[in-house]
């Protein structure tokens, strides 16, 4: 059988290898149609995708053509380096202007707040249509690009203080205005003038309020911040606590044993405690904000998160209930200095400059001073990271010393001799990139050559020093004009230093033009006098200039 087998192979081989080759076949031609089938799937797959891509493309540019040319861009308000807006009939407050971002501190405007009075007929109908009488205050803010008054409202005439800096009043984004008259509070709604709540309150004829207002920590439990205030009377003190969203006084009012009070301030120890300190003729006395509330609340179980600084309380007086922070005759200023966890205490007095660790109360350092006309300013003249400090001194008979002393150790920075004219504001800091400030101050140069030449009684003239070139002095612009306020702040986007002023009448008895001006420090610093403290250094006036006119700004601490 085998051999029957093998001998049909033999005979046959071609029909064999015809029948495989068949199979073969077939089954390539079957893998060939499926791959075909395949393709034909892919191919129509790949027409759909490439189809989906023009059309996503095509609706993008259309959207981006749309944007660019059709939609049109809101229109933004050219930002004016320099203006000036004037008031007639009018009169100022010196304390009355604030600078403040309304919404995001990089995108918005800066706004002012002052108080102007106005006895012409629309103002008349103004003040009788809110039920006030004519003339009325009021307060406005105007846009720091190009001075267009965003909002007006009218107050009463008789306002007693204001604070335009206080965060989350009446629960809003933006910092509120708190108006303080004599017959009650209103608080405004920075962005809008939107009046938040209106709260009534009788002051004595003899009392009369003590600034600044303090914000405190929450004390109602409403999660927002809550607003203190002090009243003298004589030598008398007393304290009220308002809710800084409703404006309801939160307890009864209180009565500190301190007398003689010329100013206080709100001040936290390392422990995160909060005491208020009240400066009187010759001392500093501090109180324990959890106190001050016990008292207005006339219970000492209280459920707030206040609580007493251990180190402090040891110092406490068992009868009076305050601790004495400093002891020294005629003192006159008293500024927190920023330190590392919590704020020093700078002290003037009549003849001493001194600086108190926040904590402990010990002395850092003090320095013979004369008598201090102005309230001290902070700025960073070296690079050590302790902020230092511009002071203006009397030195002479319509003279002053104008000194900067290093944060750290006291010792002086940098110190020069200028006429003191009482219509001039005090100095003003503006940090630059280079980790140090630019200050700014007002006074009257006279060299010796220059000693006869007739500057005028009533011209202040304003200075600009940069601690890199230490002897030289920028006159950037001067003024005749009463200056009621003077700031310095970044606008647009943080990017450009500019100054403000606010001028007016000598006397809020008085009525006159009140005018509010934007100047940009680099107009002024282009056409500015170069001034040489050292002959012996005098180089370029053109490239000082260019110097001071690259320098660049910064709002970072």
């Amino acid at each position: 059988i085998m051999e029957s087998r093998d001998l049909e192979v033999e005979i046959q081989p071609l029909k064999n290898e015809d029948g495989k080759a068949q199979e073969n076949h077939d089954a390539v031609s079957g893998q060939k149609e499926t791959v075909c089938r395949k393709s034909t799937k892919l191919s129509k797959f790949s027409r759909w995708r490439t189809a989906a891509f023009f059309l996503s493309l095509f609706l993008c540019l259309i959207i981006v053509f749309a944007f660019a040319f059709i939609i049109p861009c809101p229109v933004r308000p050219l930002s004016e380096k320099t203006w000036s807006r004037t008031y007639r009939n009018a009169t100022t407050y010196d304390y009355y202007l604030y600078l403040t971002f309304i919404n995001s501190p990089r995108n918005s405007p800066a706004h002012f707040y002052y108080i102007k009075c106005n006895i012409k007929n629309k103002f008349f109908k103004h003040c009788i249509d809110t039920g006030l009488l004519s003339p009325c205050a009021f307060i406005a803010a105007a846009s720091g690009t190009n001075s267009s008054i965003l909002w007006e409202r009218p107050v009463i005439n008789d306002i007693l203080s204001t604070e335009c800096s206080l965060e989350k009043l009446g629960a809003t984004e933006s910092p509120g205005c708190l108006v303080v008259s004599s017959t009650g509070l209103t608080a405004i709604e920075s962005r809008t003038g939107k009046i938040l709540w209106e709260m009534p309150v009788t002051v004595g004829t003899k009392q009369s309020w003590l600034n600044p207002l303090l914000q405190v920590p929450d004390l109602d439990g409403d999660n927002v911040k809550d607003v203190m205030l002090f009243t003298v009377a004589g030598d008398e003190v007393s304290g009220v606590i308002y809710s800084g969203k409703t404006g309801s006084q939160i307890g009864s009012s209180v009565m500190p044993n301190v007398r003689g009070i010329s100013g206080h301030l709100m001040h936290m120890t390392r422990t995160g405690s909060y005491y208020v300190l009240f400066n009187t003729e010759n001392s500093i006395y501090g109180y324990a904000l959890k106190d001050i509330y016990s008292m207005a609340m006339n219970t000492s179980k209280i459920t707030v998160n206040l609580k007493q600084d251990p180190e402090w309380e040891k110092k406490t007086n068992s009868s009076s209930g305050n601790v004495l922070v400093y002891n020294s005759d005629g003192v006159q200023h008293l500024v927190k200095l920023p330190g590392t966890g919590y704020d020093n205490l700078l002290i003037t007095s009549s003849n001493l400059t001194e600086l108190l660790d926040g904590q402990s109360l010990q002395f850092l350092w003090r320095i013979n001073t004369p008598n201090i006309l102005r309230n001290p300013v902070l700025g960073f003249f070296n690079k050590d990271d302790d902020r230092d400090i511009l002071i203006e001194a009397e030195n002479g008979m319509d003279k002053k010393q104008v000194m900067i002393l290093d944060g750290a150790s006291g010792k002086v920075l940098w110190e020069f001799t200028l006429s003191s004219k009482p219509q001039c504001p005090r100095p003003a800091s503006v940090n630059t990139a280079d980790q140090r400030s630019a200050f700014l101050f007002w006074g009257q140069y006279q060299s010796e050559a220059d000693n006869t030449h007739e500057y005028g009684k009533n011209r202040c003239f304003l200075y600009m020093l940069h601690p890199s070139r230490p002897q030289v002095l920028l006159e950037l612009t001067n003024s005749t004009d009463n200056i009621a306020a003077f700031k310095v702040a970044l606008f647009e986007r943080r990017r450009h230093a500019c100054y403000v002023m606010l001028t007016g009448p000598s006397s809020q008895n008085e009525t006159g033009d009140v005018t509010i001006t934007k100047r940009k420090l680099k107009e002024d610093i282009s056409h500015s006098q170069v001034i040489w403290l050292n002959k012996d250094e005098k180089g370029s006036d053109k490239e000082t200039r260019d110097y001071f006119f690259g320098l660049r700004y910064s709002s970072k601490v």
